[in-house]
């Protein structure tokens, strides 16, 4: 892996690696597949860090500029797959 991960100056170095994690779990999403429900909390924990949409798509943008990963394309299949228990993406 030869990117960063987006992140704020203003986060605790907890909430830093909260969201690495989130984004490490759309890594997974792409590369193997993830738990659905390990994915919501990894994104709701994401969600208590960055609350506003505004910014949530600023910060997917970036990650999915450096990495080639749609943050938003895994939280939507997360959204709408209601009764499958694996998220599991196409690149």
């Amino acid at each position: 892996m030869e990117y960063q991960y987006p992140f704020s100056m203003d986060w605790s170095t907890n909430e830093v690696i909260d969201v690495v994690k989130f984004f490490e779990a759309v890594e997974k999403a792409y590369e193997k597949g993830i738990q659905r429900d390990n994915f919501k909390k990894y994104y709701h924990r994401f969600k208590e860090i960055v609350p506003s949409i505004a910014e949530e798509k600023k910060i997917f943008k970036e990650f999915e500029k450096e990495s080639g990963y749609s943050s938003y394309h895994v939280v939507k299949k997360m959204k709408e797959s209601r009764n499958d228990q694996w998220i599991a993406m196409k690149s």
